[in-house]
């Protein structure tokens, strides 16, 4: 019973820090576009690159 002693506070800290990045990246905007990444896989900008060797 005595390890509950570190492996909870050790649990929790885990979970905070979880949840700080969570928010950062939120305010950091890295969820406000989430059909522009699944759009520019299918954009076949490279095609005239594939052309020229």
């Amino acid at each position: 019973m005595s390890v509950l002693v570190y492996l909870v506070p050790i649990a929790l800290g885990l979970g905070l820090t979880g949840l700080l990045a969570f928010l950062w990246s939120l305010r950091a905007g890295q969820y406000d576009d989430l059909d522009g990444a699944a759009i520019r896989i299918l954009d076949d900008d490279d095609l005239g690159d594939s052309n020229r060797a």
